[in-house]
């Protein structure tokens, strides 16, 4: 049995109509290439107005009564929209959480390459995580971790904030910044 013909689907063309594309509209508002505003004029009307002068009429507002047109080139109009939104994409940046490790008897030097590194974070627009890990005993003494967490907080007040202060979670204390 032969399988009945399908007629491949109209393709749905992105971005506004124009031209002969503009359907079921008997009046339009319409804008000129100038950027005066004519009025409400003929669909049939504003469509040769465009073709004398050599450009497209562009639906600008479909939804509004009646619906505004523009008339403009529509290969310089997508190409400037395609540009816009290019320069949109490249503006978007997602922020990350990175996250440093620190022990309660961390060396001054070891202090210094994490602080480092943390600088570079927060230049960079990220968020840093500082996570104080205990081993065996040294939760006895969590009250070197605090004082360790607070010389980050105090070293780093320029250019962080704390978005979240430190809190124990079960061997570790965690502790999130921000940069200002």
């Amino acid at each position: 049995m032969r399988r009945p013909f399908r007629a491949a689907p109209t393709p749905v063309k992105d971005g506004p109509r124009a031209n002969r594309d503009i359907r079921g509209v008997r009046d339009v508002q319409l804008i000129d290439d100038t950027g005066a505003n004519r009025g409400v004029v003929s669909f049939f009307e504003a469509l040769k107005i465009a073709e004398d002068a050599g450009l497209d009429l562009v639906e600008i507002a479909p939804n509004s009564e009646p619906p505004v047109c523009k008339i403009l080139d529509y290969g310089r109009f997508r190409f400037l929209e395609q540009k816009k939104a290019a320069e949109a994409r490249k503006k978007q940046r997602t922020i990350e959480i990175k996250e440093i490790k620190l022990r309660p008897g961390i060396d001054k030097h070891d202090y210094d390459v994490k602080m480092k590194a943390m600088h570079g974070f927060f230049d960079e627009g990220d968020k840093v995580k500082v996570t104080l890990r205990f081993r065996g005993r040294e939760m006895a003494h969590q009250d070197l971790g605090v004082k360790v967490l607070e010389r980050v907080k105090a070293d780093l007040v320029e250019i962080a904030k704390v978005e979240s202060d430190w809190q124990l979670e079960g061997r570790q204390m965690v502790m999130v910044l921000a940069p200002k």
